[in-house]
């Protein structure tokens, strides 16, 4: 930060998501190519971040490369069929000994306490186990893909006792049967088991492949798992990241709310996915995250901060917490993953059929990009639902932005005879209207 303001208004940004994910169960999953590229460390910092934060965090590692570099050293070549792994014994033997080296490393990177680095005074415990029981997929297509095997049940009342007591939960690739015999999994199957199993608010895939993108090139931010479906149907997508957005889906329709899949070139990736408005990721929700809705009681809050700063500067009139709470259910607000970054006001005045919209607000630092449009039409639409002919606003500094979307200017004695009398003459608003 260049100043110590930017600081305290950075922090004061991301205090709604800290308390929208305290307690919260994250599934956090990286793929070997995280350990191989060096980013591990890093990301060992930015998950005992969310830990102190009071995050439960749940963490499952992939051994793919580190499993083809075993092969390699023995001069094996990796079996795969339709771009699974056949499991022999010999790869078998490679992925237990990649389980146990990544396991170490991660033990390690979470046991760092040197000073000045993020992960002073951090005394983390990360636990793993035999969590997780597997079976074998068995013969596809006349193939017997021999230890691979798939993801039956997560001993989830151990993990959240675990979790209860402070600690991380770490999963590895490998799942165990009733009979003792341990199968070799794919590290989505894992985490999307484990994130339905415990019921996760959020199952992060860290990955290596970049920013997806849509056939014309453009970042693809936020979808639902309908659209996600939409587009592994079209088969553009690079292999690998349609594996990780089909993962996501079913992750998603299975009920977890959110599924983030972020590139780990991104320096602190995960922080930034989680705690800024358009993130660095893919997010997949079972439905849109970005809900335009009525306001309830439970908004008064976040409606607070959001006008608090426009009533400090005097483009809009102070309202106390009593007022909001009264009037709430005047207001519409426009909600982003749980944190609420708009919202407006609708006041009736029935003998005139005209209404007044006021304290139409879009956080700035997702201004321009439409909600402040999407808010009006809402209101218009309340407006019209209503009975209402007419709409009206009075500002002093916005009125170019209204006058771009056909409202006109007019005189305080076209205002409904009830807003007349309580028109303010020092701060002498400009007053705009609308026909519906």
């Amino acid at each position: 930060m260049e100043t110590p303001l930017q600081f305290v208004q950075w922090l004061r940004s991301v205090a709604p998501y800290i308390h929208a994910f305290r307690g919260k169960t994250f599934v956090v999953a990286f793929p070997g190519e995280l350990v191989m590229a060096g980013a591990l460390p890093v990301l060992a910092h930015d998950l005992s971040l969310l830990h102190a934060l009071g995050i439960k965090v749940v963490i499952v590692h992939g051994s793919r490369p580190q499993v083809a570099e075993q092969l390699a050293l023995r001069k094996v070549e990796g079996l795969f069929h339709e771009g699974v792994r056949i499991t022999d014994p010999i790869a078998m033997e490679c992925a237990k000994e990649a389980a146990g080296e990544l396991r170490l490393d991660i033990e390690a990177a979470f046991s760092q306490g040197l000073p000045n680095t993020p992960m002073a005074h951090a005394e983390i415990r990360i636990i793993s186990g035999n969590f997780v029981t597997a079976s074998p997929i068995g013969v596809i297509d006349g193939v017997d893909l021999q230890w691979t095997g798939k993801t039956r049940k997560i001993a989830y009342d151990s993990i959240h006792s675990i979790l209860a007591s402070g600690d991380l939960v770490l999963l590895s690739p490998l799942g165990f049967s009733p009979t003792g015999e341990a199968f070799n999994l794919a590290m989505e199957d894992v985490a999307v088991s484990a994130a339905l199993a415990l019921h996760a608010h959020k199952l992060i895939f860290i990955t290596e492949t970049p920013m997806m993108q849509d056939k014309a090139g453009e970042e693809i931010r936020e979808l639902s798992s309908h659209q996600a479906e939409a587009i592994l149907e079209a088969n553009f997508l690079a292999p690998d990241a349609a594996y990780y957005l089909d993962a996501a889906m079913l992750a998603c329709n299975g009920g977890v709310p959110r599924v983030h899949v972020v590139p780990f070139a991104t320096d602190g990736s995960a922080l930034l996915e989680l705690f800024t408005h358009d993130g660095v990721g893919t997010m997949v929700t079972y439905e849109n995250v970005e809900s335009l809705r009525e306001a309830t009681i439970a908004d008064v809050g976040g409606i607070l901060r959001l006008i608090e700063p426009y009533e400090a500067n005097g483009t809009l009139v102070k309202r106390g917490r009593e007022l909001i709470e009264r009037e709430i259910e005047n207001f519409s607000v426009v909600e982003h993953d749980g944190v609420i970054f708009g919202c407006a006001a609708l006041y009736p005045f029935p003998a005139e059929k005209m209404a007044e919209m006021a304290c139409l607000i879009v956080k700035p630092e997702v201004q321009n990009q439409g909600d402040g449009d999407r808010i009006l039409k809402h209101m218009e639409n309340r407006a019209r639902a209503a009975g209402f002919n007419k709409l009206f606003i009075l500002t002093t500094q916005t009125a170019h932005w209204f006058l771009n979307r056909g409202f006109v200017y007019a005189s305080v004695d076209e205002l409904p005879k009830d807003r007349q009398r309580m028109y303010n003459w020092q701060r002498k608003s400009l007053v705009l209207t609308k026909r519906l």
